[in-house]
């Protein structure tokens, strides 16, 4: 009878083991995409010239900024614990607020993804991009494009990259240049 207490009990412990497991790992997101296929808020043949465009408009001329949005700084993401693949791009959009999108992100799926503004730059050692950073959500897919709002108040001038960050295992999945010229 003592025997069967013990398998018993052995028997739960390792249920309860493997539950935790699967909810801290998930394990089918190995396998699994989630896609996004959100409209870009500028262009994506736009991206790399706008800011000049810009730049150059304004010192030839007079005229009120851009009705629409402009691109004030882009780059491609770098893979860091997980292949990571696409654009970032931050864009001034025409109210005064700001907005970061992806454009073709292509990363692994993983739980507990979010989208950090990090003042590191988008080369700096994977542990670095931990602190420093303001959250702007949670990841909406690890495939296609996205748009995350910038909030209000947020120093641009201390954003040197943009990056997706796992918080359950403190690892970076990609990391891309957001530094202004």
């Amino acid at each position: 009878m003592s025997k069967r207490v013990v398998v018993i009990g052995v028997a739960g412990v390792l249920v309860v083991a493997l539950v935790v497991g699967l909810y801290l790992f998930q394990p089918w997101r190995l396998v699994t995409d989630r896609t996004a296929d959100e409209a870009l808020l500028v262009p994506a043949a736009t991206t790399t010239t706008s800011a000049a465009a810009t730049t150059s408009a304004a010192v030839t001329t007079t005229s009120a900024a851009p009705e629409g949005p402009v691109a004030l700084a882009s780059g491609p993401f770098r893979s860091l614990e997980h292949a990571t693949t696409g654009t970032a791009t931050l864009v001034r959009l025409p109210g005064g607020g700001h907005a970061v999108q992806f454009e073709a992100l292509d990363t692994s799926d993983g739980p507990d993804l979010y989208v950090y503004l990090s003042d590191k730059p988008a080369d700096s050692s994977e542990s670095a991009f931990g602190s420093g950073f303001t959250n702007l959500g949670e990841l909406k897919a690890n495939r296609g494009n996205q748009v995350y709002e910038v909030p209000a108040g947020v120093d641009l001038t201390a954003v040197r990259s943009v990056v997706i960050w796992c918080k359950r295992f403190s690892a970076g999945f990609g990391a891309a240049p957001l530094e202004q010229g």
